[in-house]
């Protein structure tokens, strides 16, 4: 396993046109930890993702992968160098086949046995698919299509695994068995960002974490430590 940041934001400010959303935004991804950023809606994380996958062009900053400056490269050629986003929402082909899906994470491999084995590794972290694999992916229920999403994105072997809002619309045992699965996916040394606005759930995945608010990170450090915060207990845990 590397040692160092895997992914690496350096005073990164962004936005649309004369809207400035980022406000010099700084924070780094170990090799192998499990990372969250966390903030309410409209409080930059979108904005800071399509910075990072070079969807929306920083103004200020810098964007490291592997030490390798990315900033401003195109949104194709980050996914080559090893960033793999899943999306808020999931946006999967949905009249495509479960099975197509996974394969289209791996669009870019030409392993074709290595693909074999990693889409029964996907069957084994989550059994469902391999129930569900030549059904229609848009017929499934939407904690079965998360399951088909993130499997997707680690079919492409990707040096970090971007999260956007996992729990959005998931009934609370789906979310259990999501994260249970994330948790196994990280223990096998997959490098995980988890960008989150459901923060009691955030903090139970990830051991570090940031708290995004008007474009600013206002506060980081381990999410135990986050997790007592009286800032973040008053405004984000209702305590």
């Amino acid at each position: 396993m590397r040692s160092g940041p895997v992914l690496e934001v350096e005073q990164l400010s962004a936005g649309y046109g004369e809207v400035q959303i980022l406000r010099h935004v700084s924070l780094r991804v170990e090799a192998g930890e499990m990372v969250t950023l966390v903030g309410s809606n409209g409080a930059g994380k979108s904005t800071l993702l399509n910075a990072i996958c070079g969807i929306v062009r920083p103004t200020v900053g810098r964007v490291r992968l592997d030490g390798t400056d990315i900033t401003g490269w195109s949104s194709e050629a980050i996914v080559a160098q090893g960033i793999t986003q899943v999306p808020e929402g999931r946006r999967l082909f949905p009249q495509m086949t479960v099975r197509e899906n996974l394969l289209m994470g791996a669009y870019r491999r030409r392993d074709h046995r290595g693909i074999e084995r990693d889409i029964a590794a996907m069957y084994e972290l989550f059994p469902v698919l391999k129930d569900r694999q030549r059904q229609r992916a848009g017929s499934m229920s939407g904690g079965e299509q998360q399951m088909c999403a993130i499997g997707r994105g680690l079919m492409a072997r990707p040096r970090i695994l971007i999260l956007d809002e996992l729990s959005l619309g998931l009934a609370p045992i789906m979310l259990d068995v999501l994260v249970d699965a994330l948790q196994r996916v990280h223990a096998e040394g997959t490098t995980v960002f988890v960008v989150e606005q459901d923060v009691a759930t955030a903090f139970d995945l990830a051991t570090i974490g940031y708290v995004l608010e008007n474009g600013r990170v206002v506060l980081s450090g381990p999410t135990a430590d986050l997790r007592s915060d009286p800032h973040v207990k008053k405004a984000y845990l209702g305590l």
